[in-house]
């Protein structure tokens, strides 16, 4: 019984803390996305696509979680655009006060859309709320079609869900149909996207920064 009540108290905590950022990013007209995937879907990949197509249109800021290391910040970094780095020094996921640290350090006056990519992990982030306007879920052909039924509350949670790596497909025994069978099981109202971030096989990219774009717009007129 104690083990529930300290999550629960931890979980209460992150509400109000998340509260408190979200006020201050409603009040600043800012867009946020809560970008979530597991190790190695390619989210980073995915993330330096949209800032390519997106940063001359849209003035774009960066959260980049990590467990130990900077790598996934130092790309983000190199498409030039602010970005701040947080180590969770193991935690599997970022929270509402790691977030209000990470705000601290922007100049919030100068973001259109600020994205927080998460911890790779499909467990832990998806209980935690940052203070976002939507969850976006990336998985990855290699994957396999069976993880939105494996840790379905990523999936329900999510506005969006990227099927990334698309360009694999034909490698792996990654079922599509079965995977739009589950996720319209789980959640269907979610808007689904197929990307891949080869080079010559820029797929889904533009039907992606159009959509998102169209959501910065539309909160920047709220």
């Amino acid at each position: 019984m104690s083990e529930i009540k300290v999550v629960a108290n931890i979980l209460h905590t992150n509400e109000e803390i998340t509260s408190q950022n979200k006020r201050l990013l409603n009040e600043k007209g800012i867009y946020v996305i809560n970008l979530m995937s597991s190790p190695g879907s390619g989210k980073t990949s995915l993330l330096e696509k949209i800032i390519s197509k997106l940063k001359d249109k849209i003035r774009i800021a960066v959260i980049e979680g990590d467990l130990y290391t900077t790598k996934d910040a130092e790309r983000i970094e190199a498409q030039g655009v602010p970005v701040v780095q947080i180590n969770t020094g193991g935690a599997c996921h970022l929270d509402g006060k790691m977030i209000k640290g990470a705000l601290d350090s922007l100049n919030l006056d100068n973001v259109d859309l600020l994205v927080i990519e998460n911890v790779g992990n499909l467990v832990c982030p998806a209980a935690f709320e940052l203070g976002e306007d939507i969850k976006i879920t990336v998985l990855s052909t290699t994957e396999g079609n069976d993880k939105p039924l494996k840790y379905p509350r990523m999936f329900e949670n999510s506005g969006a869900i990227i099927l990334n790596k698309m360009d694999l497909l034909e490698l792996t025994n990654f079922d599509k149909a079965e995977f739009y069978k589950n996720i319209n099981s789980l959640n269907a109202l979610a808007t689904i996207f197929e990307t891949s971030c080869v080079k010559d096989r820029d797929q889904g990219i533009d039907e992606l920064c159009s959509w998102l774009s169209k959501l910065v717009n539309i909160n920047s007129q709220l």
